[in-house]
């Protein structure tokens, strides 16, 4: 069932709750569907993109409410530096539109369909340069929500430590309708890449992880290679074109993956289909990451806003302290390996990974103690899936890794409270004292929030 708003039609009527997916298109629809006279089903649990790999933003038997009809951008302040959009403008709307008056966000991020809203509420992070510039959710200096009372409440930097609450708070203290980011002129940046073997990748990487750079990088794991893109601030680093950034992520986003599940279909032969699968993999790497780019900016190296997420694009991610991610990338080989002779299941994407630096910003920052790796772990390949990711979990909390409650597949709600440890507690008094009833608590959640 779709709505985007519904009639009280008298006071005595009684109606039955209803479930489904709602769609507000405005500011008093959206309070409607959390008034909790309105007769809508719990748990609600909002929407944006629907790019979450977990069930964070489900409710089967309850109520979805849809963002993406919130898709105004209010202002952009060129002299302030800031810009101010409902929660369901897509990250590459608002990027384009920042673009044209000499703007960019702060930070470089993938996945550009997603909306502003569920970028906020949930990690979304990338190979930003400099200290700040890893979450988009650190550049929140003001937001507008819906209580779950169906209230509106405004939450400034004035109020610190509620709004680190309110960043990276999965849509469980309230559903984000309005927020304000801090931007900033369009800055060039010189990018440099490397084709290495996984050790020789283990001895730069912990190099690189104590230097102010960004850094992101793509693992095949059984073809024993690693594309490192390395990106710094320069006095004079070139021209930014964004065409080759645009071929860049065509390739790696696009056509890898149409590629792979066609091989899939019509390849019977695991060895030989796998043999194609890493040959143009390499190829396609060996191409466009280090003979296409050497200088960009966060505009033209965002990528681009698909209009969906692929349907046969599965995945999860974990992050890891930088101090042993040298270790860790070579164990993940191992693991890899280990899993397609153990079960013969294996990934035909490759994994992606960047630096994310220490950002207390967020009470439930991944990074919020140290520097982190995260991880993406990629495949097309559907059969077999549920199980590798459960083994990719146990070999992730080995190595203490972070889960991402909405990017972190088959995670142990005892894992997590480990991870998160204090933080975690205090975040769910501020969730008991704004959500008593347990309204934006759906069953995935409440195994780690309750």
């Amino acid at each position: 069932m779709q709505a985007s708003g519904f009639r009280d039609t008298g006071r005595f009527v009684h109606r039955p709750a209803r479930a489904g997916v709602f769609t507000p298109t405005n500011l008093s629809r959206l309070m409607r569907c959390l008034d909790p006279h309105a007769n809508i089903a719990p748990p609600i649990r909002a929407q944006g993109a629907g790019s979450a790999s977990t069930d964070c933003n489900q409710s089967p038997a309850g109520t979805v409410i849809r963002t993406t009809a919130l898709d105004r951008i209010t202002r952009i302040d060129a002299y302030n530096h800031t810009v101010t959009a409902e929660a369901g403008v897509r990250l590459g709307t608002l990027v384009s539109a920042l673009a044209k008056q000499g703007l960019e966000l702060i930070g470089n991020h993938d996945q550009m369909e997603r909306t502003l809203g569920g970028a906020l509420a949930s990690p979304c992070m990338g190979p930003g340069i400099g200290s700040g510039a890893s979450y988009l959710s650190s550049q929140l200096i003001s937001v507008k929500v819906i209580t779950p009372g169906g209230k509106i409440m405004t939450v400034t930097e004035q109020k610190k430590h509620l709004l680190n609450a309110f960043r990276l708070s999965y849509g469980l203290l309230g559903v984000v309708y309005e927020a304000t980011l801090r931007v900033r002129p369009i800055s060039t940046f010189s990018a440099s890449h490397r084709s290495l073997c996984v050790d020789k990748f283990s001895d730069v990487v912990d190099r690189l992880s104590a230097q102010d750079v960004g850094l992101k990088f793509y693992l095949l794991p059984h073809r024993d290679r690693v594309y490192v893109d390395v990106r710094r601030y320069a006095a004079d680093p070139g021209n930014a074109y964004e065409t080759p950034w645009r071929i860049k992520d065509w390739g790696e986003s696009t056509i890898l993956p149409h590629v792979f599940k066609s091989l899939n279909r019509v390849v019977p032969i695991p060895s030989v289909r796998y043999k194609l699968i890493d040959g143009i993999s390499a190829a396609t790497h060996g191409l466009v990451n280090t003979k296409l780019v050497n200088s960009g900016n966060n505009v033209a190296a965002s990528g681009r806003r698909r209009r969906t997420k692929p349907r046969s694009l599965l995945y999860s991610t974990w992050c890891f302290p930088a101090t042993d991610f040298s270790v860790v990338a070579k164990a993940y080989v191992d693991f890899c390996q280990q899993m397609q002779q153990g079960n013969g299941y294996r990934c035909d994407m490759p994994a992606v990974g960047f630096r994310v630096g220490r950002d207390p910003s967020a009470m439930l920052s991944p990074s919020f103690d140290e520097p982190v790796f995260s991880l993406q772990t990629t495949s097309t390949q559907h059969r077999g899936w549920d199980d590798f990711v459960i083994d990719l979990a146990q070999f992730a909390e080995n190595w203490g890794g972070t889960p991402l409650f909405s990017q972190s597949r088959a995670f142990r709600a005892e894992h997590a409270a480990q991870s998160y440890s204090t933080r975690l507690d205090f975040f769910r008094k501020i969730r008991r004292q704004l959500d008593p009833d347990n309204r934006l608590l759906n069953p995935f959640l409440a195994q780690s929030f309750a």
